[in-house]
């Protein structure tokens, strides 16, 4: 019972600045269809989609509001900067993306880095449910990366 008297109900600003970070491109790609936008075509996994939906959600709500009272002030840690470069690296494979590649690398830089990005912030901060709910979107994420779109 230790483990869940260290967090409170709170808001943690940089939680929500990274959900937005990551769903930006999400944003523009749906409004702005991209050349050879394979991602339009019908998921094949619909189960395991509801199931990354859900641990995405708790996922971000836990890394926004729920606050380890043992994680300090944030800093540009080893685990800040690289959420930071799996960001940067996910945005590389949007802008390759639209470029008109859509190759299984392509699918993979869409599917990895924002999950590791929300795995990594989490660790940071000390969010052991964070990290728990990021870990089974990332699985469910990258079977449905896999699945519809690689093999």
């Amino acid at each position: 019972m230790k483990l869940l008297k260290q967090y409170r109900f709170g808001f943690d600003f940089w939680g929500l600045l990274l959900f937005l970070l990551v769903m930006l491109p999400n944003l523009i790609w749906f409004a702005v269809p991209a050349p050879n936008d394979v991602l339009r075509a019908d998921s094949v996994t619909p189960v395991v989609d509801v199931i990354a939906s859900v641990c995405q959600v708790l996922t971000v709500a836990c890394l926004c509001f729920l606050i380890n009272e043992e994680r300090g002030k944030l800093r540009f840690s080893q685990l800040v900067i690289a959420a930071v470069t799996c960001v940067a690296v996910y945005y590389l494979g949007w802008a390759l993306y639209y470029s008109g590649i859509a190759n299984s690398w392509i699918i993979l830089l869409l599917t990895l880095p924002p999950c590791l990005s929300f795995i990594l912030f989490a660790a940071d901060r000390k969010n052991l449910p964070a990290v728990l709910f990021a870990l089974v979107f990332a699985v469910c994420h990258l079977v449905f990366g896999v699945v519809n779109f690689v093999i």
